[in-house]
């Protein structure tokens, strides 16, 4: 059995599926190792390293391949190199590349998404949205205070005290509590809200100040907020209006895989923010909690500046690589028997990231996606 991990194509992206110290564990499934040349260029791992570490470098490396690994889905010229009955395994956002899932039904290659891997306690470490989420918080916190002219922390002089910045974080999931964390270990005084009372207890274990805003609980499935109606999401920011207006620092972190993200933050409760002030909208990509803020850009809105995220793991890619590298090690190690890769589509891990089969789209979403498009 052979595994390929693929040079990524995608605009950006840095990452690459596997890192050097862990070929061997692919080695000790029984799997050959193959990378196509300068995959892991952009995370600073030369070919050399993937070399000693017992991979072969190889441009033609996808051609025998029973498994392809990639961070980003992979292109449509790779999936047509590929033989019936090879599997891929990525990232694989359904609605943004219907055509390509077509293809690997056409050609009858099995692929899984990683965004769709189950929130059990049994997937954890296959969890890859968790784990390039606690690098996009830590990232999220590292911009704002790149961006903040002030301190962070309180710093008491003989010239005078300087008082530490304020932080509002909203959105208490993985990646908010990691720039919960960071934003307090670097001095601020954090305050943070998450439409789940759940929450409050884990902002408090930050160290955080938690926001309650009487409002009811939106507590969903899977660890992930139900959808709020517009009344509600209005009363909401009104409520938060006057955290917002006095933040150094807004970190907005809320999104949920496959949907739009809530808007939380209007422009004008941003335009109440004094001059200085940083606002840093991590769900940009996904249309954003901030009204006005654009992928990949920072913009002014009244004294603020805004910088909207634009594939933030992507910004440290030597440890989310290793991060995501790991997940693919975990999920490869279950749908592997006796050194070949056999997935066990009664397993539940399995079966709900599987989103091609046989010629089959088994992920129920996506098959009705395809059928609306070709009606």
């Amino acid at each position: 059995m052979r595994i390929v991990a693929l040079k990524e194509s995608h605009p950006g992206e840095t990452r690459v599926a596997m890192v050097p110290d862990l070929v061997g564990k692919f080695v000790t499934l029984g799997y050959e190792v193959g990378i196509e040349p300068g995959a892991g260029e952009n995370a600073l791992l030369s070919d050399d390293l993937y070399t000693a570490a017992g991979a072969v470098v190889s441009a033609d490396a996808v051609d025998d391949a029973d498994v392809v690994i990639s961070v980003q889905p992979p292109d449509e010229s790779v999936i047509r190199r590929l033989r019936p009955g090879a599997a891929t395994i990525s990232f694989l956002p359904a609605q943004s590349c219907l055509p390509l899932i077509s293809l690997l039904r056409e050609r009858h290659v099995t692929s899984f998404a990683m965004e769709l891997i189950p929130r059990i306690s049994r997937a954890q470490s296959i969890d890859a949205l968790t784990s390039q989420s606690l690098v996009a918080g830590y990232r999220c916190a590292i911009v704002a205070v790149e961006a903040l002219r002030r301190f962070f922390p309180l710093n008491m002089t003989a010239a005078g005290t300087v008082p530490p910045a304020e932080v509002v974080v909203l959105g208490a999931g993985v990646a908010g509590l990691q720039a919960i964390a960071t934003a307090k270990r670097l001095g601020a005084v954090v305050r943070a809200y998450d439409v789940r009372p759940s929450s409050a207890e884990e902002i408090a274990s930050m160290g955080a100040h938690p926001i309650d805003l009487e409002l009811e609980t939106l507590e969903g499935a899977g660890g992930y907020a139900r959808e709020m109606s517009e009344d509600r999401a209005a009363r909401q920011r009104e409520l938060l209006t006057p955290y917002v207006a006095a933040a150094d620092a807004l970190i907005t972190t809320a999104a949920v895989p496959g949907r739009e993200a809530p808007r939380l933050v209007t422009r004008q409760m941003v335009e109440q923010m004094a001059p200085g002030s940083v606002v840093v909208d991590l769900a940009a990509d996904s249309g954003g909690n901030v009204e006005g803020s654009r992928p990949g850009e920072t913009v002014q809105i009244g004294h603020a500046q805004v910088w909207g995220g634009s594939n933030v793991p992507a910004q440290m890619p030597g440890p989310a690589s290793r991060l995501y590298a790991q997940n693919i090690v975990n999920l490869v190690t279950l749908m592997t028997a006796d050194g070949a890769f056999a997935p066990d589509f009664e397993d539940e891990i399995v079966a709900t990231s599987c989103v091609t089969h046989g010629g089959d789209v088994r992920h129920e979403p996506t098959r009705a996606l395809l059928e609306g498009e070709s009606q």
